[in-house]
């Protein structure tokens, strides 16, 4: 059932022109991915050339989660990039939107309080953004999990679903002058993960 739940979110996204690849799946406390010596134990990409084969077609992503419950990777840089922050700033940029009644993209959250906002792509982030270790632009080259994927402190969720705006990719100035107004009034916790985190998904 896990594998078949997969299957159809990753269909949904592909039929909204959103590239996915297949993810390594969890078994137990790790990640596998059915390569041989691959010793990587976070979640990564089950294919080496990933990067080149991301796919929008329903027939090749089909085939992909015909055997196992992939998880439902993300490619960024194409349709859209991905600004991931921490949950205290994404509730705030949240709670900002909807009181100036701004329109949000997607908006995906961890189990481990890491939210992504989902934005047009090709615009770097602010030098004020850019400065701190817990904000990362996945942009060309890198990925995100997408709902109902498991990682390894739980699902991953939407706080704003893609139906909620009607599949509405968000200009990106938009979103980055949200969170730099939220720098102002909420205290992050001190940054340690997520830049090794995007450099690891660059290299996987």
């Amino acid at each position: 059932m896990d594998r078949l739940r997969l299957r159809r979110a990753a269909l949904r996204y592909a039929a909204h022109g959103w590239p996915v690849t297949p993810g390594a799946w969890l078994t137990g406390h790790r990640f596998v991915c059915g390569r041989p010596g691959r010793p990587i134990m976070a979640c990564h990409p089950a294919l080496d050339s990933w990067e080149d084969t991301a796919s929008v077609f329903a027939p090749t992503v089909h085939e992909w989660w015909r055997s196992h419950p992939h998880t439902v990777l993300l490619a960024t840089g194409r349709t859209f990039d991905a600004l991931e922050v921490p949950a205290a700033l994404g509730v705030r940029v949240l709670g900002g939107a909807r009181l100036r009644s701004l329109a949000l993209g997607p908006v995906a959250v961890t189990a481990a309080g890491r939210w992504t906002f989902l934005v047009r792509p090709g615009v770097p982030l602010r030098p004020e953004l850019d400065r701190r270790l817990d904000i990362v632009r996945h942009a060309l080259g890198s990925w995100i999990p997408a709902p109902p994927s498991r990682l390894l402190e739980g699902f991953v969720r939407w706080a704003v679903r893609p139906e909620q705006c009607a599949w509405h990719l968000p200009d990106p100035a938009t979103i980055q002058a949200l969170l730099t107004d939220a720098l102002g009034s909420v205290r992050t916790p001190p940054p340690t993960v997520p830049r090794q985190m995007s450099t690891s998904r660059r290299a996987a």
